[in-house]
């Protein structure tokens, strides 16, 4: 999978962090971060054959955060943030 940047990103995390590639996202006021992946056509094929993506979270021994996968921009379904 690959990072997308998409209309509403405001923020990048790990920008100067070289471990890490930066991801472009939306942060919301309440703290929601939104990313966005795109998939190559093998990766979708496999999604369509298979109906499983894997979701891997460093979380360095902390407590887990929720997560949330979606196939729709949850962010363009807001309204916009004055």
């Amino acid at each position: 999978m690959e990072i997308v940047t998409f209309e509403q990103c405001n923020v990048v995390y790990a920008e100067n962090q070289s471990e890490y590639l930066p991801l472009p996202s939306h942060k919301a006021k309440d703290g929601t971060v939104t990313s966005c992946w795109g998939m190559s056509i093998k990766e979708r094929l496999k999604v369509l054959w298979t109906g499983k993506i894997y979701l891997q979270i460093l979380t360095f021994n902390q407590p887990l955060q929720p997560q949330r996968m979606d196939t729709s921009n949850p962010v363009a379904k807001t309204v916009p943030e004055p």
